[in-house]
This record gives C-alpha cells, structure tokens and sequence, in this order.
C-alpha cells in the first residue's frame, strides 16, 4: 500500500483548451466528459487504487485508504482526506470528484465516515488526544458536499435518493448511471442508505466537536432530524404506506419510479439491501448529559413527532449501558435481514459476504420492460459482460470495503443490544451468537482468504503453485480488488491494495474484541 502512492497531475482547463501548441483539441471535448471541472487542477501526491492497473484517483476508494493508512500514517491519511475538499478539487457546488474518467459520477459519500475513523484512531494512538483542528476542517468542507447531495440527489424532495452509479458497477438491473430504459427514474435503497449514514457520521463528528465547542450542538440536531427523516421514508416513502422496505422478503430492494406514479420494486437481493445496516450509532448517556440543548430536542422531537419515528428503531429506550439507539432498522427488520444475510446459501460465503445472493445463481432475477428482458445472475468471480465497466462485477464477489462496513455495523449495533439479541450464524445451524459475535464470525472469514488453510493453501492465490511453495513467492501476498464469492480466489486488480487493507484493521479489531470478551468472562467468573 505505501508503494502505491504516486504523483498525479491534471490540469483539466488545459486539457479543455490545449497547451497552445497544435494539434488543437477537438471542439467537442468542451462540451464532453469532465467538462464541467474546469477549475480542478490535480499536481500531488496521492494514493492510487492500484498504480498498475488503475493509475488515477478514487475518491471513495481514497477514504478507505485513509482508515488503513490511519493505522501507520495518520498524517499522510489527514492530509489525502483533506486534499480532496480543497477548492482546487470540490467542486464549487460541494460535489467532490469521483475519478478521472468522470469526475463528476456519484461515488457513496463515505468522506465523513473515513475522516471519524481517522481521528479515532489516532486519537485512541495519542491516549485520547485527537486532532480537533483536522476534524473541524473536515466538517466545514463537507457541509457543502452534504448540501449538494439532499439539493441535486432526492428528485421529489421525499428523502429518497438517487445517486445514480455509487461504485458499485453492475450491481442492478440497469445502468444507474444512464438513461433508464423505461424512462423515469430509481429510488435507491443504497443512495438512501448512504445518506442516513453520512447524517449520522455528520451528527458524529458535530457532537465530537460540541464538547469544546456548544455551538456545534444546533448543528448535531440539524443532521439528526436529516436521519429522523431519510429513516421514515425507507420505510414509508411518502405517508401512503409504500416503502423500499419488503416485509416478506426481509429485504430492502431498490424501486423503479415510472410514470405516470407507478413503483416497481426490484427484488435483486444484493449488498444494496444489506446498506441500510450501515446506518447505525449509539448515543451514550453522558454524552447525553454534556449536550442539554440537544437532549432536549431530541427527547421533544420523539414526544411530538411520533409520525416521524414510530416505525424506527427505539430511541426512546435506553438499551445496554442505558445507551440510546439511532438506527433505520428495528430489532425485527434487523433480525429478519441478518437471516438473509448469514445464509450460507445466501449472502454469507465461508470467506465473508457476497455482494450478491448465491439463490441467483439458479433463480436469476429478471425484469421485463417494453418487451426487453433485464435479468441479474450470481457470478462469482468475473463479470461475463463488458457492460457497466466490466473489469469489476458486484454480482457475487466478496469486497472488502462493504464487508468492513457490515462488521462495524454489526458492533455498534451490539452496543446496544447486548447479549439480549443472538442470531443464528450460519441460518439454521442451530448456533446462536450475539452481534459482536457474528461480527468476530465475519471477520475470521475475511482474513482467513489470505492465511494457510490446514494443507498450506492460501485461498487467495487459488492454488498457484509457484506462489504457494517458491520460497522466494509464498509470503509475497497480493491485495485483490474483490475475491471469489465460492472459492475466496483473488480477482480483479491484483495490486488493488487500497481498500482490501482494511483486512489489517480487521485483525486488529477482531484482536481487541476477542481480548475484551476474554477480560468481561474472566471478571465474571
């Protein structure tokens, strides 16, 4: 990973006009791709996805780095962090650049998120010292990306957004990115979902930032009310009843919007559905108490605008350690989704979770619209079409970066719950564990793609023999891009290191849990 830094340098004015030398560029480039980015001007260092197959910038790829990087280079991963909400990169409306190839595509807007994991992390480093200034600066900055996402990505004003392609390539029926075929537009259960997480990181760091400074307090109320809002209309999208929400399938699936006024959901189960447990934090009681001006809102707020949260997550009980709960799904969504999702012959592969359920493999999912069939089937290593990108496919592989967020989910939600709510993991294997320990139960999976398995085979390198026994090669281990959904063989990029280095961060945390659990047994006994 640090090998994969590299300078970047592009001026897209000049590309746009020419460097005044001939031959000229062609009039059509003005009005073409990342003609609206006049003002970027890229000549830093960065770090790349994977300079050998993927040379330029992502941003979203980017803040997974940072919270790897976190772990050795805080600095450096501020600085990465802080390069990207630069005037001379943010877009003057507040949309931050996505990649070279379209700088102005919708990537998931984890920025808040990565800039929160930064600080903790370094300040868990410095003994409780964090770097407020770095955190402050951040905030400011992403308030405007914020105010660009809820101005130019919820069509109808309904706090349902549409963010179009988000990274995950193929991942649906269509384009996201393009014209829909059947005209109208998608009402997506992960742009959504995406959003009430950015609210909740914002409410985050806002409060983070309030113990210093009680100004922040109005603004933690500001994005809590953005969630209060995004979180009823995932489940009831405008009062009437209708929701991304499917109740008998314990799913959340995405909603085609055709005119005139007619929804059609659609039932692919994938990561899409599993995003919305990405919107999860605790509230914890002496935080609470420092903030009075926020308590009382919040306590106001769910005494007099039941219509609001009656159909969320408690926040009104106080659950383990008296900590309140902010989250989109109930106890009942949340057990009736991990039932999904820790199915074996689902989601849950022996080497993390699959971007898509194994069940398409023999029942694709299919939808007919003007005649033209439109069908999404389980693929568990490469994509066998070139379309939506085709060099990455989320029809089946596990990715690191959306497994890191789950686990994170699964924990904080079992900050709350405790040892009052296990789920079955695997489903129907009669084994019940708490969520700390379905997420410890994940994370093994993960980590175990790049360790020996009982006859010495690293899964990731899918019996390559020369980089199994050379001595010269067997600990040489490469980062994948995505791994086999069956087989945990690396895929894709072979040096996409940037955000397959969570799994570093995994074995750290998996660590401190495992010791904290063995602390809490030995206290007991």
């Amino acid at each position: 990973m640090l090998w994969s830094k590299q300078f970047y340098h592009f001026v897209v004015k000049q590309w746009l006009d020419g460097d005044g030398s001939p031959p000229r560029p062609p009039d059509a480039r003005k009005s073409g791709r990342n003609s609206a980015w006049a003002h970027l001007y890229n000549a830093d260092v960065i770090s790349m996805p994977d300079k050998w197959e993927y040379p330029w910038y992502a941003a979203w790829d980017l803040a997974f780095h940072c919270v790897a990087f976190a772990r050795v280079d805080p600095a450096f991963a501020k600085e990465q962090l802080l390069l990207m909400l630069r005037e001379w990169y943010m877009h003057p409306n507040g949309q931050i650049p996505a990649y070279e190839w379209a700088f102005g595509d919708v990537n998931p807007p984890v920025h808040a998120w990565a800039a929160l994991q930064v600080y903790r992390i370094e300040q868990k480093k410095n003994g409780g010292r964090g770097d407020r200034d770095f955190l402050e600066r951040v905030f400011h900055k992403l308030l405007l990306n914020f105010t660009w996402w809820v101005n130019r990505k919820d069509i109808e004003g309904q706090n349902v957004f549409q963010g179009g392609f988000l990274g995950l390539d193929n991942i649906g029926v269509f384009d996201r990115s393009s014209m829909l075929p059947a005209g109208g537009h998608i009402e997506q259960s992960d742009g959504t979902s995406w959003m009430a997480m950015y609210s909740l990181d914002m409410l985050a760091i806002a409060m983070e930032l309030s113990s210093a400074d009680p100004t922040y307090e109005d603004v933690a109320s500001k994005f809590w009310e953005h969630f209060v809002y995004i979180a009823r209309a995932m489940n009831d999208m405008d009062g009437d009843g209708i929701s991304l929400w499917h109740k008998e399938d314990g799913l959340y699936y995405d909603v085609l919007h055709v005119e005139p006024g007619g929804r059609i959901p659609m039932k692919v189960r994938s990561i899409v559905g599993l995003i919305p447990l990405y919107a999860v934090q605790t509230l914890e009681p002496d935080l609470l108490d420092r903030m009075p001006s926020f308590k009382r809102r919040l306590d106001w707020f769910i005494a007099n605008r039941p219509d609001l949260t009656e159909n969320m997550a408690c926040m009104r009980t106080e659950g383990l350690r008296e900590r309140r709960l902010l989250s989109i799904t109930d106890r009942d969504q949340l057990e009736r989704i991990l039932k999904v999702m820790l199915d074996e012959s689902e989601f849950l592969s022996s080497y993390g979770i699959r971007a898509l359920s194994r069940r398409h493999r023999d029942q694709p999912y299919t939808l007919e619209i003007d005649g033209t069939e439109h069908s999404v089937q389980y693929e568990p290593a490469e994509s066998s079409t070139g379309l939506f990108g085709g060099n990455s496919n989320w029809r089946g592989p596990i990715w690191m970066p959306v497994n890191y967020l789950l686990i994170q989910a699964l924990r904080r939600s079992h900050e709350y719950y405790g040892t009052d709510l296990k789920v079955e993991c695997p489903t129907g294997s009669a084994q019940f564990l708490t969520l700390e320990e379905a997420a410890n139960e994940v994370s093994r999976r993960l980590i175990s793609i790049f360790q020996r398995d009982a006859n010495g085979h690293r899964p990731v390198l899918a019996g390559n023999e020369l980089f199994e026994i050379d001595p010269h090669w067997c600990d040489l281990i490469p980062f994948h891009e995505y791994f086999h959904g069956d087989t945990g063989a690396g895929v894709g990029a072979s040096h996409q290191t940037g955000w397959t280095a969570l799994v570093a961060n995994l074995i750290s945390d998996l660590s401190e849990a495992q010791a904290a659990h063995h602390a809490t047994s030995t206290a007991e006994k």
